[in-house]
């Protein structure tokens, strides 16, 4: 099995795009308007309009319902990447913290209120987890 992507059904695709190329500094590829994709060596964040899912009837996704799942991305230096995000002002739930796992970690939410967590393993522990 091969994990492919996380979809995310939208009202405002052209919105979160932006959003999520900011925050990734990726270029979305977007085949038509109601869907999107940024590509990432190891995954793919898909943006979806609400159009695309509203075959399946009332047991469809909504958009900007999600209170569970956290999108997240292992970065470089999160301390960084926060100073970059706070150019275009997020809603930061927290700043750059080292959680007791031994990830430095930055919650923030996208336009839709997705969680979305930048992270750095930075203790020898964890750092080991993320060896590939």
């Amino acid at each position: 099995m091969h994990f492919a992507s996380i979809r995310i059904i939208t009202d405002d695709v052209d919105r979160m795009i932006e959003f999520y190329e900011n925050a990734t500094g990726q270029t979305a590829k977007r085949p038509t308007d109601d869907f999107a994709e940024i590509i990432t060596p190891t995954g793919t964040i898909a943006l979806a309009s609400a159009r695309t899912v509203r075959a399946l009837g009332p047991h469809a996704p909504r958009p900007a319902a999600n209170q569970s799942v956290i999108i997240e991305f292992r970065v470089e230096d999160v301390d960084r990447e926060y100073e970059n995000l706070r150019r275009f002002d997020p809603e930061f739930v927290n700043e750059p913290t080292t959680q007791p796992w031994g990830n430095r970690s930055l919650l923030f939410r996208d336009p839709d209120g997705n969680l979305v967590n930048f992270f750095t393993p930075v203790t020898p522990d964890a750092l080991k987890r993320y060896e590939r």
